[in-house]
């Protein structure tokens, strides 16, 4: 008799609480995210001239290792994007197609699309002229040159037919290859439940999510960390408050102008729990020691145990909900 007493008590509740909906405190932060990072769009930008048959060319060549001087090494050998990875190896640094490592981590491709430029410098102005990189770099993929590589695919008993479908008649250009992956890449959008959070759900944050969530803004990390993928979107100096130690100069090493020493791409943290290791050289195992790092050197803030594993929680729900 108690027993049913008490079920009935926990329904009775669990009624009332939804009946009444989500407090007047996380109305208020589900506005005060929406207002940081913005709805998360249904499609990448770029991608309004993507056909399935570009898109599909584009996977192919994103997975094939005959891109590779030696045809060991794919796009998808670094930014492994199969099954639940999440666009990287998980590595501190990548090897390239002769087993050298390069200086930087690679980072992920997922939403990749959403970024203001590519790699950590950004060198490349969008994902089309980042595809065209790592192909021809010696250190990486190793191909000797685009005529190499236009070689090779008009050889291949699939690829004039794929690049006439995507593309048209004689098409199989260096230029078109890129577009192509580019297309691929377009597609991998995650979604998680800080989306699902900005967009009305209010329950899809548990209550220490939103915690973190809540110190997260309170703390300034969205001053650096914010729009659609929390970063991506802005260059920022590593040891902005308290000097961080590094060798690699960022962007410095492509313009050579002063102010532009220790910048780099600011991280997106989209799926950043899944993502480790950290920071640009990969030294950073995980994402707690990144978090306590980042607060002490870009915002001079030292967070206790406490507030690192809140943040934490609230980061690991930008995972996507398909790769967990």
């Amino acid at each position: 008799m108690n027993r049913k007493i008490t079920t009935l008590a926990i329904l009775t509740f669990a009624i009332a609480t939804v009946a009444c909906g989500p407090s007047e405190k996380t109305v208020e932060l589900q506005k005060k995210a929406k207002l940081n990072f913005g709805i998360f769009p249904e499609t990448a930008p770029g991608s309004e001239k993507d056909t399935a048959d570009r898109v599909a060319l584009g996977k192919k060549l994103y997975f094939d290792t005959i891109l590779s001087e030696n045809k060991t090494q794919s796009c998808n050998s670094c930014h492994n994007v199969e099954g639940k990875a999440a666009g990287v190896d998980n590595l501190p640094t990548s090897p390239g197609a002769f087993g050298k490592n390069g200086d930087r981590n690679s980072p992920t491709v997922l939403n990749a699309a959403f970024h203001v430029k590519q790699f950590w410098d950004g060198r490349a102005e969008d994902l089309k002229a980042q595809a065209k990189g790592p192909i021809l770099n010696p250190g990486e993929m190793a191909m000797p040159s685009e005529a190499a590589v236009i070689e090779r695919l008009k050889a291949s008993s699939e690829y004039p037919e794929l690049f006439t479908k995507a593309f048209g008649k004689d098409s199989i250009t260096y230029d078109n290859l890129a577009e192509a992956i580019a297309a691929f890449e377009r597609t991998l959008i995650t979604k998680d439940k800080l989306t699902d959070f900005i967009a009305g759900d209010h329950s899809a944050l548990s209550s220490s999510e939103q915690e973190g969530l809540e110190l997260f803004l309170n703390s300034g990390c969205n001053s650096c960390h914010n729009g659609v993928v929390l970063g991506g979107n802005s260059f920022r100096k590593l040891g902005q408050v308290n000097p961080y130690e590094t060798k690699d100069l960022g962007v410095y090493a492509l313009t050579k102008k002063p102010e532009d020493k220790y910048m780099f791409k600011v991280s997106s943290l989209k799926n950043v729990a899944l993502t480790a290791p950290y920071f640009h050289d990969g030294s950073v195992k995980t994402l707690e020691e990144a978090i306590q790092k980042m607060g002490h050197h870009q915002l001079g803030k030292d967070f206790s145990e406490e507030e690192v594993q809140k943040i934490s929680k609230f980061l690991n729900a930008l995972s996507d909900k398909n790769r967990l």
